[in-house]
């Protein structure tokens, strides 16, 4: 690299540790010295894509469910059809912060000997923000210029910005960073009985609040006689948390088929379903859930085996 392009790269690095550290200290939307990359209301953004030669990472709102966040993940090259997830809160701020987009400052048009130093010409990753009145592309500096490469050229005009270096990693990790975890959508005070279902026998237990203590489980046909075994292993059932990366799309079958079921907990209130956990065995003897909330399976930890085994017991009340 000859004279000119060192200074520059020098001069675009101290302007980005600058950035860096005014973003790390400033307040989330509007500070000053920022400049508006792509001017649009939050209410009309409808989908952010990042594609790079890996995949590509979409998050767009559902027209149903209140608009619900989801997360789209397609890999390439490969047969693979994409993966559709719930999207977790990190992902929700992300999305907000693409409408208006802001970027830390302008660098203005530079010449292609420049665009190949920052690592913007013929990169293959590009940003498409999708709003109601048509999409805007944009193509993301080589991550090969350095971790998070924040450039970015806006193909209208060819303007290049330097993003906040806290944008893109969420987008490039997406598939560990952005997936909702969330099993059940409501707490533990909001049902207040629940029924435990394994093979053709069933066992409804009522729930028992107590001040300062774990609530007891008593069971329906014996309301003087809590029962501790179950309500030990309901704990475990209701703390299960699968991993980021266990959770499969809607849609989407576990390796060798649909699982076989092994046991169901329904959530009650009043006469009232409100939520439920049905837990299978796959194909390959591996463990899954799914709940009123995922959009598919979770493949649970190893440890689960044990919850599986005692739900027989529980039913039976041994």
């Amino acid at each position: 690299m000859r004279a000119r392009g060192v200074v520059l790269q020098g001069a675009l690095a101290a302007a980005g540790l600058a950035a860096a550290f005014f973003v790390w200290q400033r307040e989330p939307a509007g500070a000053p010295g920022e400049v508006v990359v792509l001017d649009a209301p939050k209410r009309a953004l409808e989908r952010v894509r990042y594609e790079d030669a890996s995949g590509q990472v979409e998050l767009f709102r559902e027209g149903t469910e209140n608009g619900a966040l989801w997360l789209r993940l397609e890999a390439k090259p490969g047969p693979s059809a994409p993966r559709e997830l719930r999207a977790n809160e990190t992902a929700e701020r992300l999305f907000a912060r693409f409408a208006p987009l802001r970027a830390t400052r302008s660098l203005g048009v530079l010449d292609v000997e420049t665009l190949a130093e920052v690592g913007l010409k013929d990169s293959p990753r590009r940003l498409v923000v999708k709003l109601a009145s048509g999409e805007h592309t944009f193509t993301l500096a080589a991550s090969s210029t350095g971790w998070g490469s924040p450039y970015l050229l806006r193909e209208t005009d060819g303007l290049v910005f330097l993003l906040a270096p806290s944008l893109l990693p969420d987008l490039e990790n997406a598939a560990h960073r952005l997936v909702d975890r969330t099993l059940h959508t409501f707490g533990a005070s909001e049902y207040d009985a629940l029924t435990v279902t394994s093979g053709s026998t069933s066992r409804t237990f009522l729930v028992r609040a107590r001040a300062q203590r774990p609530a007891e489980l008593v069971p329906r046909e014996a309301p003087d006689s809590p029962d501790e075994t179950a309500r030990k292993w309901h704990e475990r059932v209701w703390l299960l948390a699968p991993g980021q990366a266990d959770f499969l799309g809607r849609g989407e079958a576990p390796p060798g088929g649909e699982p076989r079921e092994v046991f169901r907990v329904e959530y009650l209130r009043g006469n009232e379903g409100v939520g439920r956990l049905t837990a299978a065995r796959g194909a390959g003897g591996e463990y899954y859930a799914r709940t009123e909330h995922t959009a598919g399976w979770a493949k649970l930890p190893p440890w689960a085996d044990s919850i599986i085994l005692e739900a027989e017991k529980v039913v039976a009340g041994r």
